[in-house]
């Protein structure tokens, strides 16, 4: 079996199992820098020592962070369990990948507020969203109209990591906002229906349950991009939300405006609200939820940000004026 077919059954399978098209270009790719590592033999002719030496070399000499290491391993055995059906008797205990011990960086209020200041538009809502509702980028850009609940001043978001669905926080301070751009999407909707290209991808097997969904208003995304493109797996030509490029190249760019001397890309937005939160008084199990964490140990990293100054200690240099 060539590299190719055998890479064509992967595909097959993974869109059987209707797993995402992020996840299908990941395993796609491990699976076949695992190939060319070892020198271009074929799977069935390897096994569990090979698997381990490839995510030994991506640890040792490629220094990649452990959920990239567990993502190469989820791959392989995805080859091996769902395409090949070769079993792996032996336990894969490769040396395992720095966890790095980094905390992460954190807007103060006032950071917030100048970074929202030097953005506008489309990309203002989406950042006042990750930071009012503590979203990942892609679960933003995949909101859907219907995720939206106004009465109850909730946001749905659907698969998110782990596959799995939660609630969070419709800020109030984006109602209108909100209100704004949902007529300006709808009439967009509208033409493009009119143009004959108004349908949208939808999740699962829901497009053969329900054949007319994809042209629903429910269904649209909530920040479509502004031309319809090519579906890479069917060719349909339709909608497509909004390529997170755009997004962190304006925020690099309101960051540099606003002055301030951090790494800023649109996940700082999720890292403040969750530390803003914790700051407010509300409790970890809460902020847990609204962020998705499957851990609370997750959530438990931004109390180590909470307190100003190393761990809240004063310092003996503030304590006497002479010092000053």
């Amino acid at each position: 079996m060539t590299e190719s077919k055998l890479l064509d059954q992967v595909r097959y399978k993974i869109r059987r199992l209707n797993y995402s098209y992020s996840t299908e270009k990941a395993y796609l790719s491990w699976i076949k820098r695992f190939i060319l590592f070892h020198d271009k033999r074929h799977p069935r002719e390897m096994g569990e020592v090979e698997i381990e030496s490839f995510l030994t070399y991506l640890a040792v000499q490629r220094n990649v962070a452990p959920s990239t290491q567990n993502q190469a391993l989820a791959a392989l055995l995805f080859l091996y369990q769902e395409v090949l059906h070769l079993p792996l008797d032996e336990d894969i205990l490769p040396v395992p990948a720095k966890r790095s011990k980094r905390l992460p960086v954190v807007l103060s209020r006032r950071e917030v507020r100048a970074l929202l200041a030097e953005l506008s538009g489309v990309h203002l809502l989406i950042c006042q969203l990750l930071y009012g509702c503590g979203l990942r980028v892609t679960e933003c850009l995949s909101l859907r109209i219907q995720d939206l609940d106004f009465d109850r001043g909730e946001i749905t978001v659907r698969g998110g990591k782990g596959d799995k669905d939660r609630r969070t926080v419709l800020p109030e301070a984006v109602r209108q906002p909100l209100i704004r751009h949902l007529e300006r999407v709808k009439r967009a909707f509208d033409i493009a229906l009119e143009d004959g290209y108004g349908t949208v991808e939808l999740p699962r097997s829901l497009a053969r349950k329900y054949p007319g969904a994809s042209r629903e208003w429910a269904w649209q995304y909530l920040f479509p991009a502004p031309r319809p493109s090519r579906d890479p797996r069917s060719g349909a030509f339709r909608r497509h939300h909004l390529h997170p490029s755009g997004l962190r190249r304006a925020v690099r760019a309101a960051a540099a405006k606003a002055g301030i001397a951090k790494h800023v890309t649109p996940h700082v937005f999720r890292h403040s609200f969750a530390t803003h939160l914790l700051e407010d008084g509300y409790d970890i199990r809460t902020v847990q939820e609204l962020l998705g964490h499957a851990d609370v140990k997750t959530t438990m990293i931004y109390t180590h940000v909470l307190n100003k100054g190393g761990k809240g200690v004063k310092s003996p240099l503030d304590k006497d004026s002479s010092y000053q």
